[in-house]
């Protein structure tokens, strides 16, 4: 590519950046706190873009006016040519096919990971170093990442006596087993892992993979183990689901709270 070319790339992929980060397409990429940074970086691009191409035409323009007239054109494009860039190697026209990427990211929305990716990775539910202190109106809201953890590591006792509502997508293991899900993530989606919680009771009778839900139930002391990596995971025994929209940020950062 030459100049020209490099600062028209470098102008899409900040119009791009700046695009999902005003929207809510960056959440399917990135955790909600890093959008500032997304937007510095999409400016950023841009501003050097926009330079880059200030920059070559104005070396262009400066070195047509310090030609001399009577070389013929052609013979002085060559000098030209010659004197600025030296011997060129032009990279191959294939290099061009690099900007797909880009033109998926602006003109395609990737679906979030849902229960394809959940039930092939093992639940990655970690212990939490406390538990904030449940309101006293049932049924009590609560983030289905804090239930498992409060299932699992505090034994449901601040559960014990309360009705609890969770939210996430619907996953099914091979034995017809139904989870509710939510994948946690640090960073970026490239390291999201799934947090799951077993459901029993009143479960729906049809339940469609990746429809997300919103649960109504009790604790309930069983559990079973993830087969994938043997991590606990717990029940919840549900009195009522209905569906739900999709969250405009389907992924859990509770562990970055």
């Amino acid at each position: 590519m030459n100049r020209q070319a490099q600062a028209a790339v470098m102008f899409l992929v900040g119009a791009a950046l700046l695009h999902a980060g005003l929207t809510d397409l960056y959440l399917r990429y990135v955790k909600a706190g890093l959008q500032p940074l997304l937007l510095a970086a999409g400016v950023v691009l841009i501003v050097s873009a926009l330079a880059t191409a200030w920059y070559e035409w104005k070396r262009a323009r400066t070195r047509k006016e310090a030609e001399p007239e009577a070389v013929p054109e052609a013979a002085g494009a060559a000098v030209r040519e010659a004197a600025s860039e030296g011997h060129v190697h032009r990279e191959p026209r294939i290099s061009w096919l690099l900007v797909l990427p880009l033109l998926a990211l602006i003109l395609i929305a990737p679906p979030a990971l849902g229960s394809y990716s959940a039930m092939r990775t093992g639940t990655a539910l970690q212990q939490p170093y406390g538990y904030n202190k449940l309101p006293k109106s049932d049924p009590i809201p609560l983030n289905l990442v804090d239930y498992a953890g409060r299932a699992v590591y505090d034994h449901g006792r601040s559960l014990a006596g309360h009705q609890v509502r969770i939210a996430g997508f619907v996953a099914v293991d091979s034995a017809g087993t139904p989870y509710l899900v939510r994948m946690a993530l640090n960073c970026c989606a490239a390291d999201a892992q799934p947090v799951k919680v077993a459901l029993t009771g009143k479960i729906p009778p049809v339940l469609q993979p990746d429809a997300w839900l919103q649960v109504t139930g009790t604790y309930t002391a069983r559990r079973t183990h993830d087969p994938v990596n043997n991590g606990p995971i717990p029940y919840l025994q549900v009195t009522e689901a209905k569906p739900i929209p999709t969250p405009a940020d389907p992924y859990d950062e509770t562990w970055n709270n």
